[in-house]
């Protein structure tokens, strides 16, 4: 299929996948593995929970039996995260892979990049979809399949197979979020070279869209109906309470929590104020040694610098100074941490010669990299001996 000019995603590759069994090579997939997925009857494919939302209602998460886990993976890795395989549009956001531009450097497709788009905006849409993953039907995804990445029925509907439940997407499969990204790829480019025209800009965050103009108190009566006119096209309907429009001549404008009044978006001076607090909370929890040592602290240490590192991404002049004084109280390991990471490594010797290719083996080996990481500060001997060790047991998992 050829590229089409502009911001669109099209598919790169001429090669095409042209069997079922052609697709279980392609995914480095054992045949037997791959029809044992697709052949998996409903009450297996998932276990389902419920969460509940900041609005009062319940989100329903799937978490998927670990073949459907395992070729959903492959699918991401091998197809969807491949930039020989799709090339992702400029409007897109939000758990896609990040590209390489012209010059070579590294193009992010965050939430930060994503309200960059909209900085020095006057006014602002946000348009929400209702249940957007509940929503897209599995005959949107056999055409996504089909029609975008030309492959044939028999493929794309065991892909479909792979990547629905129940005739849609659903939270917490892998490739859900892709998918949900790809689900408007006949339609969206249109509408955002229309509404550029009116000097509009559009992004799409998986759900989320924004619209913004720099005209102050701009009339998005005309920009709205083309939106909705694409989502009700693909039967997706927009969330009426979650839809509206700002303006900076009240309030200032925000996008995914960060304010793009500025030339590059920043964090609210409050939410900076909370990033210090909690750096503050980990340095005197710290002053406890032997909390030092446990699973608790570590948990809150690695959650606090997390929330540190968004002011790096964000340019922020606090990152350098608040990250010395994390690196002053890092988590420390206890003899305890000895004896785990060595049965973690004796039980991947143990499994290595037939449970390589499984994501709990590959997620047992990730942890005992973990481990050794916090070990080496005080450990550095013994911690080198079993680096040696894992070197040997790298998982064929991806």
């Amino acid at each position: 299929m050829a590229g089409i000019a502009g911001s669109t995603n099209y598919k790169v590759t001429l090669k095409s996948i042209s069997t079922v069994e052609n697709l279980a090579v392609a995914l480095s997939v054992k045949p037997a593995l791959l029809s044992e997925a697709l052949s998996l009857p409903d009450d297996r494919r998932y276990t389902k929970s419920e969460i509940p939302k900041s609005d009062g209602g319940v989100r329903r998460i799937y978490n998927p039996d670990y073949l459907i886990r395992l070729v959903q993976r492959r699918i991401n890795s091998r197809i969807f995260s491949d930039p020989n395989i799709i090339s992702w549009p400029d409007f897109l956001y939000g758990s896609i892979p990040n590209h390489r531009n012209s010059s070579g450097q590294e193009v992010s497709k965050d939430h930060i990049a994503c309200a960059a788009v909209h900085c020095g905006a006057k006014s602002l849409l946000k348009l929400d979809v209702q249940n957007f993953f509940d929503n897209i039907h599995s005959s949107i995804i056999f055409n996504i399949f089909n029609k975008l990445l030309k492959l044939p029925e028999p493929v794309s509907s065991a892909l479909t197979n792979i990547c629905t439940y129940e005739f849609h997407l659903v939270q917490g499969a892998l490739t859900s979020s892709y998918l949900a990204s790809l689900c408007l790829y006949d339609l969206e480019a249109h509408v955002v070279d229309r509404l550029s025209r009116k000097g509009i800009k559009y992004t799409r965050f998986v759900d989320d869209i924004t619209l913004s103009t720099k005209i102050s108190n701009f009339d998005f009566t005309y920009a709205r109906s083309v939106v909705e006119q694409m989502l009700t096209a693909k039967d997706l309907p927009l969330n009426s309470n979650k839809c509206k429009a700002y303006y900076s001549s009240s309030e200032p404008l925000m996008v995914h929590g960060l304010r793009i009044c500025f030339k590059e978006p920043r964090l609210p001076s409050d939410e900076v104020r909370r990033i210090r607090a909690s750096v503050k909370n980990i340095e005197i929890i710290a002053a406890e040694r032997a909390y030092r040592l446990t699973h608790a602290y570590r948990h809150d240490f690695n959650r606090c610098m997390g929330k540190v590192n968004k002011l790096a991404r964000l340019g922020h002049i606090q990152h350098t100074k608040l990250v010395a004084r994390l690196v002053a109280v890092y988590p420390l390991p206890s003899k305890r941490d000895i004896s785990r990471a060595l049965q973690i490594v004796m039980r991947l010797e143990r499994d290595v010669s037939n449970k390589r290719d499984t994501y709990w083996y590959a997620k047992r080996f990730y942890m005992a990299h973990e481990r050794l990481n916090i070990l080496t500060r005080c450990y550095p001997r013994i911690t080198s001996i079993l680096r040696t060790r894992l070197r040997k047991l790298r998982p064929a998992y991806e």
